[in-house]
């Protein structure tokens, strides 16, 4: 990994936003679906600091998968508590790679000669849609947890929530392991999904835009 500040200064405002977005459209979702308690915490803001986790930020930031502080949410006023979590859930990744799409809009199309604005589009890209796509998986405590367990029946929906506990830990593991161990679990579940769809929503300008991750 490259420590140039030049790419720090980029990349910390692309992770803010990235982190912002996805726990508003989570808020978002919620206080739609009738839920008002991100909004009367404060939490239904566009203010960065409001939901950073500072494991899940870093993590993001080193190793471009990571998490935010999750937006209360009280399931109780939801009117269909299962459909309501597994649409709350998915408002975050989604708001995510739509970000994402929207930048592989301009890498298509816009096309800029100033190295700030291409490595800014690049980050853009590949942070949302790792950011999306790692909280898809179905370990506690990501997005994807609670769409599977409330996609599991009843019976073994109650079984997977007494392994939440553990979830944390579990991801942290894999991580080190993937990055310092170069065991690959992340990368053989992730980067192929995660360069296909910045490939798909940018194109082949995505391709000359690579290089600039190793300056």
């Amino acid at each position: 990994m490259s420590f140039d500040i030049a790419q720090w200064i980029i990349k910390i405002p692309v992770l803010l936003f990235a982190v912002t977005i996805h726990e508003y459209a989570h808020g978002r979702a919620a206080l739609a679906l009738g839920d008002p308690t991100a909004k009367l915490m404060g939490r239904l803001s566009v203010n960065p600091l409001m939901h950073i986790d500072i494991v899940g930020a870093i993590c993001l930031f080193l190793f471009n998968f990571g998490w935010a502080k999750p937006v209360p949410v009280d399931i109780r006023y939801f009117k269909n508590i299962r459909r309501d979590v597994i649409i709350m859930s998915l408002a975050g990744p989604a708001a995510n790679l739509l970000a994402a799409f929207a930048a592989g809009l301009l890498i298509r199309f816009l096309m800029l000669p100033l190295e700030i604005y291409l490595q800014a589009l690049l980050w853009l890209i590949l942070m949302n849609i790792g950011l999306g796509l790692f909280n898809l998986i179905p370990l506690p405590p990501l997005d994807g947890s609670h769409v599977l367990e409330n996609i599991l029946p009843r019976g073994a929906g109650q079984k997977y929530r007494e392994f939440a506990r553990y979830g944390p830990f579990v991801l942290i593991g894999i991580i080190l392991l993937d990055n310092f161990a170069h065991t690959g679990i992340l990368s053989r579940i992730l980067i192929g999904p995660m360069f296909h769809l910045a490939h798909l929503f940018a194109g082949d300008n995505l391709f000359s835009l690579l290089p600039l991750l190793r300056q």
